[in-house]
This record gives structure tokens, C-alpha cells and sequence, in this order.
């Protein structure tokens, strides 16, 4: 080989091997994950045992029954790949705070029952935060009992294989008001984390390299706590741990208050805020996360405390939106999802959309409701779709596959009901009138539900406060949510911030007895003698105003409609039984995902193409100087 075309060849060889020498790091950053970070997405998708072991009576006084093998292997088989068990410990303690072995070894059964059915588990302490939260008063008794906890956890089950993980603290607070921070309540969490931490690795066995879990003040998600507890995993220099926080949601919406009914942008946008938070945080810098808890505060007092329609939207773009960020979710189940007697889901659609999160999106629509008022001329109706990458590929009433062009036409992504289809299906009474089962290309089904209805009428009444509802017929229509203001100005009831009311804590619709239900606690927050103006917000879109107003004991309600006639059924026939009886960021984007492969590929083709771009110069530089050379 001439010296001439080795020099050429030697140049372009050293330039790409300082090119890759360089940009190799960052090739292996873009395709690699860290050991943790693989352990935390092999547990997508995860479920908690909520209720259960964590009760602070025994296992079965908040409702579910014994767990059992069957339910384990159950939830196994949904294809959960992680499950997550409170513990309340406190309560089994004697005065010289040791644990009651005979509870040691029932938590040890579900922890190996769970390991046998090939899940990864969580263990942690739960409701002792409710004496942990006399930290402030009793520092020293606190983390002494705290130690004592751990020091017999870990000692137990200090064999046990690194699928077991140890969670420090459930929710960990120091007064009433969830959201207050101060410098001695970081402090406090400090010594709860650390002193964990100190006892765990200090206990041998497998101990040594245990996947741990630390969480925040209340496990919340705030920028500080956050921050606050990235620099105590910082200062640990330890690989094998676990962020961990809490999520129900864009608060308004998750409990169903402030006019908040609908999975809307707000909300939407609550989701990506929180989530690119925690990566910005945690992820890039190389410490996993796990949200330990999700779901909707409305279901605590009402299962159906959000429209259902509204809630699968939520689950379906969080469960999408953390897996798209390489972070695992757990589902809060405390007996309301997955039935333990009889070990099936409640709400099947529920399972279906967290189930298909973990390989891609569903679709929706932008209502699982479809209202049409008797006596209506009937027009085509529009449905929004949200397609999320998927197709539709049929519709279907009952066993009727419904056919394109004659009952149904497609454009882009708005499907119309043809005004014929809809007419043969309006006959009869009020209400339910078919189920219209949407199948796409991938996911689930989403049903729509075509409803014949008229404007609700309410009725006057007079009842005492213990017992008060409003007599209602609500031909068909449901109740999306309720205002409430002072004829005289102001808002009545709490909170004072907005009219609109709480779902569940002010108000209750019964479908059944016909009525809505004022709860006791709403009448009671209402002054006496002061006219309140109720204004009732349906989902088919009437508005209808009612007014009461207390008196002591009782409260008198008067509709803003017409009485009844004489052929006008009475919606008071069926009396309900009373108890006795009975950001700082911008607007996020919504993302898209890319195949880690991909990424891998680019940076190469841009090594390679910087590779020639700089070989090519240094050639071209050689030549030049071996001219100039020449010259002289």
C-alpha cells in the first residue's frame, strides 16, 4: 500500500475512533437501562392488596374476605406481573414492640404465594403512619418502634429472593394538612427513610442488595418532595432503590367537585405534568419509579362517583402515558375491582384498558352516552371518536352487526349514526334503548349507550334534614352535577370557592327510589332562613333550578317546574328507606412513542456520518499543508 493512501486511511480510522470513543456513551445511554430500571418495567402492570392485611382490625374487618391462594393466583393470571401488600404492624406489636409471629408467618404465606405465582412484591408498612405521625411530639418513641418493625421484618424474610422489595412508609405525614411542609417534617421523613435503609442492609442475607422503596411526604408528587427526597437517594449511593409516590388524579375531577365531570384537557394535563415531572426527576437520572397507588378519589365514598365513560378515558391515557415514560403503575384495589369471593373484575372494562396499556393505547370516544328527547326529528347523529392510532373495524347492537352506509358512515375520525338506525331502536319507554359496541383494530371494545329520555321533573317537598332528597323523575336522564348559590349572592355549602358541589359528600342520585339525596352534612353547612338556589346539571344537557331553604330541622323545597297532572306519575311512590330503615409548564404535547431501536440506529448514522464528515477534512487539511510544503 502506497504511504499516500495509508496516511488517508489511517486518518479516517483514528478520526472514527476518537468519534466513537466520544459518542459511545451516549449510544449505550439511549439503548441501555439500568438493572433497576429493567426490575422496575418487568413489574408493569402491578395491583395492590388494599384492605386486607392493612386493616387495623384483622384481616377481614373492612369487608374482604381471608386472601387465599386462588385469589393470588387469580390476579396472577390477569397477567399482573407485580403485586404491592399493605401491612398495618402497629396493632400486632406488644409493649416491647414485637411483632406477633402468628402474623409474621400469615404475611409470609401471601408474600410466597405471590413469589410461587412468578410476581414481583411489594411489602411495606401502611397505616402505621397514623402513629408515625407523632413524630413531632415523640421522636424517639416513634423511630424506636419504627426500628424495632423493621429490624424483625427484615430479619424474616432476609432470604428471601430480590423479587421480595421492602417499601419504607405508606403516605408518611405530621399533621392534619396533607399539604403543609416544613423544614422539621423533611427532617423527620429523613430519619424514617434512612434509619430503614441502615436497618435493611445491615440485616444480611440478600438484604445486602434488596430492592428498596422510599417515598415522599404523604407520597405526594409535589416539585419539592420530590427534590427533597432525590438528594436522600443521592447521599445513599446505592443502586438498588425505588422512588416511589402516589397519583388519583387532577383533584377536581378525581372527587367529582367544581363542575370537574368530564376527562378533559385539565386533566389530561395534570397527568403529563405529574409524570414528566417524576422522569425529569427521578428517571433521567437513573432511579426508577414506581406509583405505587392509582386510581380516583371518588370511589372511597361512591364507585360510581365519576361518569364511567370518564373514568376509563383517565385510566387508559395514564396507564399509557407512564408506560411511555418506563414508569410502573399499581392499581389501588381495596375489595372495589376485582371481586374476591367470586375472583372476578366488577367493571370488566376497567381490566381491559389497564390490561391493554401495557402493549398500546385503546380507543375511546368522547362520550359513552348518546342522549335523543322523545318527539325529536330525528337526525344522523355524530359521535367523536378517539382513535389513538387504532381503526374501527365493526359496530354491533346485541347479535346485529350494523352495516356501513346504511346505518353508520365513517369520516375521519366521526362516526354518524344514519337517523334510520336510530329510529328502530327508539320505540318503547324511557331510558336505555341499546348498547352500541364499537370493536377497533386493537384494545378493547368501547360501548356506547343510546338513551331515550324527556326533561326530568322535580317535585315539591318538605322533610327534616336527616332525611331530605329531591322527589324526582328523571324519564331516562342522569345526573352529571349540582350547583348551589344564595339567592341573595354567595355560594352555599363547601367548598366556598365554587357552586359547583361534591358528588357523594353533597349529593347522591338515586335512580332507583327516584329521588336525589341532599346529604346532612351539605343541609348543614347551609345558613338558616337564607334561600338557596340549586341549579341541576344532566347529562343530556338540561338545566333545571330548584330552591330550598332550612328552617332548624326542616328543610322546604320548591321546584321551578310545573306540578304534575293527574295522569303524571308521582316520582315520590317509591320512597328511598332512611338509615334506620335500611403548572409551571408549558402545555404538554400529547407524545409519540418511539422504538428504543430506532434511537440506537440514528446515533450510529450520525457517528458514522460525523466519522466521514471529519476524515474527510483531515484529508483534505494533509494535502493542503503537503502543498504549501511542495511550494516552498
Amino acid at each position: 500500500m502506497k504511504r499516500k493512501t495509508f496516511s488517508k486511511v489511517a486518518g479516517i480510522l483514528i478520526t472514527l475512533m476518537i468519534l466513537f470513543t466520544y459518542l459511545s456513551p451516549l449510544a449505550t445511554r439511549a439503548e441501555g437501562k439500568s438493572k433497576m430500571q429493567t426490575y422496575v418495567e418487568d413489574m408493569q402492570p402491578g395491583w395492590n392488596l388494599g384492605n386486607s392485611l392493612d386493616a387495623t382490625g384483622d384481616e377481614r374487618s373492612w369487608g374482604n374476605p381471608l386472601t387465599s391462594k386462588e385469589l393470588i393466583d387469580a390476579i396472577a393470571e390477569q397477567g399482573f406481573k407485580s403485586i404491592r401488600i399493605p401491612v398495618t404492624w402497629g396493632h400486632r406489636m406488644n409493649d416491647d414492640n414485637k411483632i406477633d409471629p402468628d402474623f409474621l408467618d400469615r404475611v409470609a404465606e401471601i408474600v410466597n404465594w405471590s413469589l410461587d405465582a412468578g410476581m414481583y412484591v411489594m411489602l411495606n408498612m401502611h397505616h402505621d403512619s397514623d402513629w408515625i405521625y407523632n413524630m413531632k411530639t415523640d421522636r424517639t418513641g416513634v423511630l424506636d418502634r419504627y426500628r424495632a418493625a423493621w429490624t424483625q421484618i427484615s430479619d424474616y424474610f432476609k432470604d428471601y429472593p430480590d423479587k421480595l422489595m421492602f417499601e419504607a412508609i405508606n403516605e408518611p405525614r405530621f399533621d392534619e394538612d396533607w399539604g403543609r411542609d416544613t423544614e422539621n417534617y423533611f427532617d423527620y421523613l429523613y430519619d424514617l427513610n434512612t434509619s430503614f435503609y441502615q436497618i435493611v442492609r445491615g440485616s444480611g442475607g440478600k438484604n445486602k442488595t434488596r430492592p428498596l422503596v422510599l417515598t415522599t411526604i404523604t407520597s405526594g408528587h409535589a416539585i419539592d418532595r420530590l427534590r427533597r427526597l432525590k438528594d436522600t437517594i443521592d447521599e445513599l449511593k446505592d443502586d438498588n432503590i425505588i422512588a416511589t409516590v402516589h397519583y388519583y388524579g387532577y383533584w377536581p375531577f378525581s372527587v367529582n367537585l367544581g363542575g370537574a365531570t368530564s376527562f378533559d384537557d385539565q386533566a389530561k394535563g395534570d397527568i403529563e405534568t405529574t409524570i414528566d415531572r417524576l422522569e425529569k426527576v427521578f428517571v433521567k437520572e437513573g432511579i426508577p419509579v414506581v406509583i405505587g397507588e392509582y386510581g380516583l378519589l371518588a370511589f372511597d365514598d361512591d364507585i360510581d362517583g365519576v361518569q364511567a365513560g370518564e373514568v376509563l378515558k383517565y385510566f387508559e391515557y395514564f396507564t399509557y402515558y407512564t408506560r411511555l415514560k418506563g414508569i410502573t403503575h399499581m392499581l389501588w384495589d381495596n375489595g372495589q375491582h376485582f371481586d374476591r369471593n367470586n375472583l372476578v373484575w366488577n367493571n370488566p372494562a376497567l381490566y381491559e384498558t389497564i390490561a391493554h396499556s401495557v402493549q398500546g393505547r385503546s380507543s375511546n370516544a368522547k362520550s359513552n352516552l348518546l342522549f335523543i328527547k322523545e318527539g325529536e326529528d330525528l337526525e344522523d347523529k355524530t359521535i367523536d371518536l378517539k382513535l389513538n392510532g387504532n381503526e374501527l373495524v365493526s359496530l354491533k347492537i346485541d347479535d346485529r352487526q350494523l352495516i356501513k352506509d346504511k346505518d353508520y358512515r365513517l369520516e375521519g375520525d366521526k362516526l354518524l349514526l344514519l337517523k334510520d338506525l336510530l329510529a328502530s331502536l327508539l320505540d318503547g319507554d324511557l331510558g336505555l334503548k341499546a348498547k352500541l359496541e364499537c370493536s377497533f383494530s386493537s384494545g378493547p371494545d368501547w360501548a356506547i349507550e343510546i338513551i331515550k329520555y324527556k326533561t326530568p321533573l322535580l317535585l315539591d317537598v318538605r322533610r327534616t334534614k336527616d332525611s331530605f332528597m329531591l322527589p324526582t323523575k328523571f324519564n331516562g336522564d342522569r345526573l352529571k352535577t349540582l350547583e348551589a348559590v344564595y339567592l341573595e349572592g354567595g355560594n352555599a355549602g363547601s367548598p366556598d370557592w365554587t357552586s359547583f358541589k361534591q358528588y357523594s359528600y353533597a349529593f347522591t342520585p338515586s335512580y332507583q327510589y327516584n329521588n336525589i339525596r341532599l346529604t346532612e352534612d351539605f343541609l348543614n353547612e347551609i345558613k338558616d332562613d337564607k334561600e338557596v338556589l340549586l341549579k341541576l346539571h344532566f347529562w343530556s344537557g338540561e338545566v333545571i333550578e330548584y330552591s330550598i331553604i332550612k328552617n332548624g330541622k326542616w328543610i322546604e323545597g320548591v321546584s321551578s317546574q310545573e306540578a304534575p297532572g293527574q295522569n303524571e306519575p308521582d316520582p315520590t311512590s317509591t320512597p328511598e328507606p332512611t338509615e334506620d330503615e335500611s403548572k409551571d409548564e408549558e402545555e404538554p404535547k400529547e407524545p409519540q412513542e418511539t422504538k428504543q431501536g430506532d434511537k440506537s440506529l440514528l446515533i450510529w448514522i450520525i457517528v458514522i456520518i460525523l466519522g466521514v464528515i471529519a476524515a474527510t477534512a483531515l484529508i483534505v487539511w494533509s494535502s493542503s499543508k503537503r502543498a504549501r510544503t511542495v511550494k516552498k
